[in-house]
Formats: C-alpha cells, sequence, structure tokens
C-alpha cells in the first residue's frame, strides 16, 4: 500500500511540475482602438491549453449616446457584444503569429452618421481573424489585429434617432469586418 501511495504522489508531483513549467497560462486584454468607437468597453479573457492553442471569451458594451439633446446631431454606437472562440498560436502562445475563429453575438443600435437615420437589430455568426502579439513585459503584451465574420442578422431601419418611423425591415445574411485591434494584454 505504501509503493501505492508513493507512485501516486511522485506522479502527481510530476504532473505538477509540468505544468508549473509551462509559464503563463491565462490572459486579460483589452482593445485600445475599441475605446475610439464611441468609448465601447471591452475585455478578452484567456487561457492557454496547450503551446499553440488558447480559447478565449471577450465582451464588447456601449451603451452611450452622444448629442441626445440636439435633433439631428445624435450620434450612437451602442452594442452588447459576446464571443467565444481559440487562437492558434505558430509560434508559442501569448507570443508571434496567431489566427483565430469564434462565434459571436451581437445586439446593436448604431446611428447618427452620416445622416440621422438609425439602424438597430441583432446578429449571430461566425469569425476568423489573424494577428501578432508583441512581447512587451514577460507579463505585458501589445496585440495587433484584423479579422471578418459573418452570419445572420435581423435588423430595422428608423428614419431618425427618436421619431420611431420604420424605413426598412429585414433579416438576412451578412459579412463585416471585425476585430481590428490594438489590443494591451496581461499575462498571468
Amino acid at each position: 500500500m505504501k509503493a501505492v501511495v508513493k507512485y501516486v504522489l511522485m506522479a502527481f508531483t510530476a504532473f505538477l511540475s509540468a505544468n508549473a513549467s509551462y509559464g503563463q497560462r491565462i490572459s486579460v486584454s483589452t482593445d485600445l482602438l475599441g475605446y475610439l468607437d464611441f468609448a465601447t468597453l471591452n475585455a478578452e479573457a484567456s487561457y492557454a491549453v496547450s503551446r499553440h492553442w488558447s480559447v478565449a471569451a471577450s465582451v464588447r458594451y456601449n451603451p452611450w449616446t452622444f448629442n441626445k439633446d440636439k435633433p439631428g446631431k445624435q450620434l450612437q454606437d451602442r452594442q452588447q457584444s459576446y464571443a467565444a472562440g481559440a487562437r492558434y498560436w505558430l509560434w508559442h502562445t501569448y507570443s508571434g503569429w496567431w489566427f483565430s475563429g469564434k462565434l459571436q453575438y451581437q445586439e446593436y443600435n448604431t446611428g447618427g452618421l452620416p445622416d440621422p437615420s438609425t439602424e438597430e437589430g441583432d446578429r449571430f455568426g461566425i469569425g476568423a481573424g489573424a494577428g501578432y502579439t508583441y512581447m512587451l513585459h514577460p507579463h505585458l503584451n501589445i496585440e495587433f489585429g484584423i479579422g471578418l465574420w459573418g452570419g445572420y442578422g435581423r435588423y430595422v431601419y428608423y428614419s431618425c434617432p427618436s421619431c420611431g418611423l420604420t424605413t426598412e425591415k429585414g433579416e438576412g445574411a451578412f459579412l463585416l469586418p471585425n476585430d481590428v485591434m490594438i489590443s494591451l494584454s496581461y499575462v498571468f
């Protein structure tokens, strides 16, 4: 019995030391360009499952409307967006070139640029992207990336943000740019 306990403890210790020597496994990041999109709050959490693969979940949230009291000048890109996906890292997780895929849902209300018309709706789809991560410090990275996402969505167009006059309503497929990013990432 003592021999079994001894071998189990040795195997468990070897397993823990192998995981400990792997390095950083968890990362949290925020897209700095997202804040330029009408101050959209955003965050992503990532977990390295192997040397070349990581899984991630992200959220974007923008509740703000600008110039609400000025008719015809209201600006907004309100949204809540949720995504879950994976990245393949060519060299090592959290460093170098990567390719990504994800599932994403978005509820949005955008308008005011270039005219007062407003569009709102929801979308669900898949996305693909690529980018490069540069290590600034053992725990701090900067990421550059770009991607596309497509899927199915429902939408309603209004002639102005507050009048409620519907000009078009529909649903269908879409293909849009996504994840144009410059992100700061902290790696644990």
